[in-house]
């Protein structure tokens, strides 16, 4: 059986976890929510390195195959460094700027992302590379990433800042917003109810297992299946943590600390 590791800041790399559970039905995942440390958008660079390598290395010894950085944010900030220091899979996360691009007819869309992700050499690339006449409106979204790293997705609190970070986006005649975050797709029902139905909302999860997935046949093709399981860590609080996943997961999960060397 093929040991998966995916991590994240928080608890939002669930929702790429769910795509991986769905795409490899059999395998055995393992995810660390590093929510002692959430949100990375507001970190530094060094920072988000140091965690990464530290979550990597704990995956690792944990058995897995390969990593998925749940994250944009760190894949922005480590992904070329835990590449070259580590010899297995490596996949990280990027705003869906290629598809969006291909779904709009308004030529306008919208990325609601960290401010991390939006300031990263790699965000500005992606632009350079597929935006082509399409104009692009990035908004950082401060608090969103908290709110759901409390299970707060559906409050007045929440609906507040969904609206005032998508306001300037449709002002701008934006018809298709990225979700340029792992967090946020828990958050696309109260975000379609403040958009409306005729935008279309993008989220790379669904990707990027399909991704992991070519990679796992072509680099461990004799890889063997067995029963699926999944385990859960939090460099944060344990309760919390495991009530909280336990909502966004879809069934009741028993998160365990993460051991402090790599806390």
């Amino acid at each position: 059986m093929t040991a998966i590791g995916v991590f994240d800041s928080g608890v939002g790399g669930l929702s790429v976890l769910h795509h991986i559970r769905q795409m490899l039905p059999d395998e055995r995942l393992i995810y660390v929510a590093d929510s002692a440390h959430v949100p990375y958008g507001d970190k530094s660079a060094d920072y988000i390195e140091r965690r990464s390598i530290a979550l990597t290395n704990f995956l690792i010894s944990q058995g897995a195959d390969a990593i998925v950085i749940a994250c944009n944010t760190a894949t922005a900030a480590a992904a070329a460094l835990l590449r070259r220091e580590f010899s297995i899979p490596i996949l990280g996360m990027e705003p869906a700027v290629k598809p969006a691009v291909a779904a709009t007819n308004s030529g306008v869309v919208g990325v609601l992302a960290t401010i991390g992700t939006l300031e990263s050499a790699r965000f500005a690339a992606l632009l350079e590379r597929y935006a082509g006449n399409v104009e692009i409106v990035t908004q950082g979204c401060p608090g969103l990433v908290e709110q759901v790293e409390l299970g707060d997705l559906y409050s007045s609190r929440t609906r507040e800042l969904i609206e005032r970070y998508t306001a300037p986006l449709l002002a701008r005649g934006a018809d298709t917003i990225i979700l340029g975050c792992t967090h946020y797709p828990f958050l696309a029902a109260m975000i379609r109810e403040v958009v409306g139905e005729g935008i279309t909302l993008v989220d790379t999860g669904e990707a990027v297992a399909r991704h992991l997935q070519r990679r796992l046949l072509t680099e461990l093709p004799s890889h063997a299946v067995g029963n699926a399981s999944a385990q859960f860590f939090t460099s944060g609080e344990v309760t919390q943590a495991t009530r909280i996943m336990s909502v966004l997961w879809g069934s009741p999960v028993e998160a365990r600390r993460l051991p402090l060397e790599f806390a």
